[in-house]
């Protein structure tokens, strides 16, 4: 079994893919999750890649936020589209990046990723929120590579 399928138990996913269906229920925006082992170029360029990959650069308003975990590597990035990336307060990401982090230093691989989602999904609904006419435009199951 590899890294990447060692990293999360089948019910830590599930915890996983539940936090973004929650954190997603009053935004319009998306929230993605992409573990892999390792990345070949740095990891901010690598999680760009993921961003495009999953086509979260195509939501309607820019309001992607994807996740990226490099698990052999140790290195994760949180990643938000132009249009969250505009809203959001200054040292957002790095705030919500400690919080994951402070986890992940204790081995808490789950509740970092959920921590980071509900943080996230907060932020998505004060400048994103939900109305009548949106649709889930992206899958919401964790990705790997």
């Amino acid at each position: 079994m590899s890294h990447v399928e060692e990293f999360l138990t089948a019910e830590e996913e599930s915890d996983i893919v539940n936090a973004i269906v929650e954190a997603e229920k009053n935004t319009s925006g998306e929230i993605r999750v992409h573990i892999e082992s390792t990345s070949k170029i740095d990891h901010f360029s690598r999680a760009q890649q993921i961003f495009h990959f999953l086509k979260m650069d195509n939501t309607k308003e820019g309001n992607g936020v994807l996740l990226y975990v490099a698990v052999d590597d140790r290195k994760f990035v949180i990643y938000g589209g132009e249009g969250i990336d505009r809203a959001v307060p200054k040292g957002f990401w790095d705030t919500t990046k400690d919080v994951i982090a402070s986890h992940f230093k204790k081995g808490n691989f789950k509740q970092g990723i959920i921590d980071g989602i509900l943080i996230a999904g907060k932020e998505l609904q004060a400048h994103f929120p939900w109305n009548q006419n949106d649709i889930n435009e992206l899958n919401d199951a964790i990705s790997k590579g």
